[in-house]
């Protein structure tokens, strides 16, 4: 069972632990390294939490699985998915396809046009799933693919 919770500012040691273990076993997904978060002081990662207006985290089997980042509306009504992983015990359960659902329904609960994201272009696993979920590729410069999924008119409900 997948269960999806809204992360505070509070829950900043719990998403350290889930952050840290995403960048010690994915580095290649992420454009921050491990040495710029391991030995961050708890401000910073409070800081993230509430600089960063949606942050989700995933449950699975009742550890947790995955997390994702929504980041603010900008000026052309887009939200970026930011920070997605899913751990490898929970991959293939559904719960990457849940976090960025609520990526997804939370950007148009804020009014966004689309949600936009970056994958590396090695990252084909990544990339499928998004496309699954109705994301198009719109650019691919230096190893990084940019997609996007138009929200409005949207037949995903």
């Amino acid at each position: 069972m997948i269960v999806l919770r809204e992360l505070t500012s509070d829950d900043w040691a719990e998403w350290r632990e889930l952050r840290l273990e995403a960048l010690r076993e994915a580095p290649e997904a992420f454009g921050s390294k491990l040495a710029d978060w391991l030995d961050a002081p708890e401000p910073r990662w409070r800081g993230r939490l509430v600089d960063v207006p949606f942050n989700v985290l995933a449950e699975y089997e009742g550890k947790p699985a995955g997390m994702a980042s929504g980041s603010a509306l900008d000026e052309s009504g887009t939200v970026q998915l930011l920070s997605m992983w899913v751990a490898p015990f929970a991959r293939g359960q559904g719960v990457a396809d849940a976090l960025l659902e609520a990526v997804v329904e939370w950007a148009r609960g804020v009014g966004a046009a689309r949600v936009g994201l970056l994958v590396y272009e090695a990252n084909a696993r990544a990339a499928a799933l998004y496309r699954r979920q109705g994301f198009v590729e719109v650019s691919l410069a230096d190893g990084e693919r940019v997609m996007g999924r138009v929200l409005s008119g949207d037949s995903r409900r």
